[in-house]
């Protein structure tokens, strides 16, 4: 199962040198796990999580895999991108192909980086590009409401129940309100996502701000960190020119040394990687033996059987159970032998809902 987040921003944001640093330090981890660069613009990073060490360690594993994240870098977007202006067409496709947003935002003065309006203002950036948006959702969604009220006036049983998510995403849209603010029933929820609205799509700020504001910030991305508490939305700041840095160093030691000297504790492509992978609902669950030890991504409330599937399908088909331990008990009892001799290792069945940091092992039949 892939999970993507789109890498999107205004020109001279920084978006490419973070889409380089991402794809860089991909590079650099490749000698750890399998890494493929699927196309120029779209990279696969590893997701940071201490835990598969720790397991890994425990289990004796030789080969440690950790799970993955997906980033595709967008092409740039400008003012009228809805009505076909620069690369709008092809912009809007392709972000209608990703689970989430990763909005650059510039957050730093430069007299060396001219700015397509002419200023820094990331809030009026942000605005631009979630305006866009919202005029291609809004277009979108009138001409669907038109014909799905014809087709219920026909008895259409579909459309009738499509025009219970589309009235009210027409409503939020109208009002300037993007569709994932909406506040949708369970009932209603799978005719929203139906819709692939642009608007609908989780979002990740990351404010772009100069080496001095790396660490703190500064009163540019605290504006943005307020709009996406607004929205419901997640922020983090990173220095794109400092991660550029980082991902040409090949040691870790050295990468390590160069972030404490400017006072940070980790790179911000980190903080990026897990931002993504928290914005899109994901948790995390870990399988160990002699021969590796993995970390395994699936949406927040997946039954077990369809976790045994991102193993291997028969494990889905076949299943039977699921051996678990939590991590936390694992670590406690140092081990799976340990934690099965403490009967912290449960027995699951079918409708057992992973959680996160669960360390598992599936037991089917074919």
């Amino acid at each position: 199962m892939g999970f993507n987040c789109g890498i999107v921003g205004l020109p001279n944001v920084g978006k490419s040198t973070l889409f380089n640093a991402l794809t860089a330090t991909a590079q650099a981890q490749a000698a750890n796990y399998p890494f493929c660069t699927i196309e120029p613009n779209v990279g696969i990073v590893a997701v940071p999580d201490a835990r598969l060490e720790r397991i890994a360690a425990l289990a004796k594993s030789p080969k440690v895999i950790p799970t993955q994240l997906e980033f595709v870098d967008i092409a740039g977007l400008v003012r009228g991108a809805s009505k076909g202006e620069g690369l709008g067409n092809r912009f809007l496709a392709n972000i209608r192909q990703v689970d989430a947003i990763c909005h650059v935002l510039r957050c730093f003065e430069s007299g060396d980086v001219t700015h397509v309006a002419g200023d820094i203002d990331a809030v009026r950036d942000a605005e631009t590009v979630e305006t866009e948006l919202m005029l291609a959702d809004l277009e979108s969604l009138e001409r669907r409401q038109e014909a799905a009220i014809k087709r219920a006036r026909g008895g259409d049983k579909e459309a009738k129940a499509a025009l219970k998510a589309i009235e009210p995403a027409l409503a939020a849209l109208r009002d300037g309100r993007a569709a994932r603010t909406l506040a949708v029933s369970d009932t209603l929820r799978p005719a929203l996502d139906a819709l692939q609205l642009l608007t609908a799509k989780p979002v990740l700020y990351v404010c772009n701000v100069d080496e001095d504001a790396a660490a703190s910030g500064n009163a540019d991305s605290a504006r943005i960190a307020e709009l996406a508490a607004r929205e419901g939305a997640e922020a983090v700041v990173i220095s794109a020119a400092i991660e550029a840095e980082v991902a040409a160093l090949d040691d870790a030691g050295e990468r390590a040394d160069y972030l404490a000297s400017l006072g940070l504790e980790e790179s911000g492509l980190d903080k990026v990687i897990r931002a993504g992978y928290a914005l899109l609902d994901l948790v995390t669950f870990f399988t160990a033996g002699p021969k590796e030890a993995r970390a395994w991504t699936v949406r927040r409330g997946t039954p077990a059987p369809e976790a045994a599937g991102q193993v291997h399908t028969d494990m889905q088909r076949g299943f039977i159970r699921a051996e678990t331990i939590a991590f936390d008990d694992f670590v406690a009892c140092g081990g799976e032998q340990g934690a099965k001799d403490a009967g912290r290792m449960r027995q699951e069945g079918k409708d057992y809902v992973v959680q996160d940091g669960d360390v598992m092992l599936f037991r089917f039949n074919v």
